[in-house]
């Protein structure tokens, strides 16, 4: 009874007759609203709701009276409506090319996965240290406390660098470096403790695992403090060293000094980033030790800043990140190890060239994060329906995890043709290899969305089946990676197209 009685068949009751506007006479007087429609026309075509047009006739000082007298409207706002209906909607784009925060350089990003492929080289020359009969599990001499002291220094300094982020994206790098003047030697000795725990009786191993946390807590406050670059010279003389150890036979004292000295080097530099939290504070009173632990736990940055409590950042939030430290850190272990594991030979130079491309891949990786980010905001201006963005972003995220696996191939055949003694990658060992370069790049996608307590429940859930695989009898270690490589990868990939699918993931 609602519907027009004119409506012809096949008509949708709300679909109206186009009523033409009917052309004023030549003789007639200009239409005033036409006027100001041509007069604000680019105001009128750039707005997005009749209220900004209300709002700039308000501005311009138009009072209701004189609208109703010279237009004929009763207020701004209805003047408003009819000038937005009479212009057409443009949305000019902004002059110049758009601002990316996204960009970065290539070089940077490789640099990076360098310096955290060379201290590998250290090894070479604490060989010394490490000499002595094979332990229970088949594993070279002092493998264990080693691994111990590097999977307790990775969770840690992994919660340490987001809890330090969190200060500096809040403005305070005086509490970002308190965090970390308390944070890293923490971290050191943690490390050294639990490598002495489980092999009391490996003395230079365990010194040589001291080192080792006490290397990764200071390469921790560089690379938070943006000191790539000093962090890679440090690295220089010990890298140089243990090439000429690999061509030639170097003593020992010298192999002890260039390991000393490097880590004496990284540790001083780290120093100096951390020092002006202990120099003098705004109201020249000099900052103590609890300073640092008020910046290391869940409440207060500063003794000179009075933060809200609900601003500072919680303890808890960094524990995904750690967590997700661990769970990648087992991953690339059992890469490394997982033969000598399982088959209890003491091969282990057989898969150390797939850890070492992982570890080189990291440089590739994270400008291919960055690209992700450019190319996720390149989609939200061009997009106009949730629909094209979804597309636009797995479009993306195609071309990105293509572009980093093939890096990781690259990598991988490099290493494996200059690693001295190692044989070629086999076919089941390499397809191994890539889905945990898909785990590992999609877990590091998902935690620069914020997004890490998934990639953190995926990677550690990982690493327990793979650790149950190598206890249990009968079971072949390289069936059971390819099925939970392939099952992590493929939850992660479906958790970052679930997520980052949505436009609101992107502010």
């Amino acid at each position: 009874m609602s519907g027009s009685i004119r409506m012809p068949p096949g008509s949708r009751p709300d679909t109206l007759p186009y009523v033409p506007r009917q052309r004023r006479p030549s003789w007639a007087e200009p239409d005033p609203v036409d006027e100001l429609a041509k007069r604000l026309e680019e105001f009128i075509a750039a707005a997005v709701h009749p209220d900004e047009i209300a709002a700039l006739l308000e501005s311009d000082g138009m009072s209701d009276d004189q609208i109703r007298e010279k237009y004929g409207c009763k207020d701004s706002f209805s003047l408003a409506e009819e000038l937005y209906e009479r212009v057409e909607r443009r949305h000019p784009e902004p002059p110049g090319p758009a601002h990316d925060p996204w960009q970065i350089g290539l070089l940077g990003c490789l640099l990076r996965g360098v310096v955290f492929a060379l201290p590998g080289l250290g090894y070479v020359l604490g060989a010394p240290l490490l000499a002595g009969p094979q332990d229970g599990l088949g594993l070279p001499a002092g493998t264990v406390p080693l691994l111990a002291g590097a999977l307790c220094g990775w969770t840690w300094n992994q919660g340490l660098a987001h809890r330090a982020y969190s200060w500096l994206g809040l403005g305070d790098k005086a509490a970002s470096r308190r965090s970390l003047l308390v944070g890293a030697p923490m971290g050191a000795l943690l490390g050294s403790l639990v490598a002495l725990a489980v092999a009391p009786g490996h003395l230079g191993a365990v010194a040589f695992a001291a080192g080792q946390s006490c290397y990764l807590a200071a390469a921790t406050v560089l690379l938070v403090m943006g000191r790539e670059r000093a962090l890679l010279a440090a690295l220089l003389p010990m890298a140089a060293g243990a090439l000429l150890a690999m061509a030639q036979p170097v003593p020992e004292a010298a192999r002890l000094a260039l390991l000393l000295g490097s880590l004496g080097i990284v540790g001083a530099l780290a120093a100096i980033e951390v020092a002006p939290a202990v120099r003098q504070s705004g109201d020249g009173k000099r900052i103590g030790w609890s300073a640092g632990f008020a910046a290391l736990l869940p409440f207060g940055g500063g003794q000179e800043t009075k933060r809200p409590r609900s601003a500072s950042p919680w303890l808890a939030g960094s524990l995904p990140y750690a967590f997700f430290g661990l769970g990648s850190g087992v991953l690339v272990v059992f890469v490394a190890l997982g033969d000598v594991l399982a088959d209890g030979s003491s091969t282990a130079a057989v898969a150390a060239p797939a850890a070492v491309a992982l570890t080189l891949s990291m440089g590739p990786a994270e400008w291919l994060l960055y690209r992700f980010r450019s190319g996720s905001l390149a989609g939200l201006r061009s997009s106009s329906t949730s629909r094209e963005f979804l597309r636009t972003t797995a479009g993306t995220l195609v071309k990105c995890l293509s572009a980093y696996l093939a890096a990781l191939f690259l990598l991988s055949l490099a290493t494996a043709a200059l690693w001295p003694h190692a044989p070629g990658l086999s076919g089941v060992r390499l397809t191994a290899l890539l889905l945990l370069g898909v785990v590992l790049w999609t877990g590091l996608l998902l935690q620069s969305f914020g997004a890490v307590l998934s990639a953190a429940v995926v990677c550690c859930a990982a690493g327990v089946a793979q650790a149950g695989a190598l206890l249990a009898d009968g079971v072949s270690p390289h069936l059971v990676g390819l099925v939970v490589y392939g099952a992590a990868a493929a939850v992660l990939a479906t958790l970052v197209c679930w997520q980052l699918g949505r436009a609101t993931a992107h502010r």
